[in-house]
């Protein structure tokens, strides 16, 4: 599934606005499939909805992880916790 650059910036604002695990999730599955294909991006985002309670997140997360290196991973919880600090959800 692809998604437009419209698509992207819509879900980049609910997240930074709102803040909600669904809108988190929706990052992580538009940088983890399609053409912005991006792991540690991916792996921030459902992080991040995981720990607002996404049991969806918590999944994808885990497959994902497979996938990545161990610094990979460390890249994407450092972001996540910047992106925590920047944004004081």
């Amino acid at each position: 599934m692809a998604y437009t650059d419209s698509e992207i910036a819509q879900a980049h604002e609910a997240a930074r606005t709102a803040g909600h695990c669904d809108d988190l999730y929706k990052l992580g599955l538009i940088y983890s499939i399609g053409e912005s294909t991006d792991l540690i991006q991916a792996h921030m985002w459902f992080n991040l909805a995981a720990v607002r309670g996404s049991e969806a997140a918590k999944e994808s997360r885990r497959e994902l992880s497979e996938q990545m290196t161990k610094d990979d991973i460390a890249a994407a919880q450092r972001a996540a916790r910047e992106w925590l600090k920047v944004t004081h959800h």
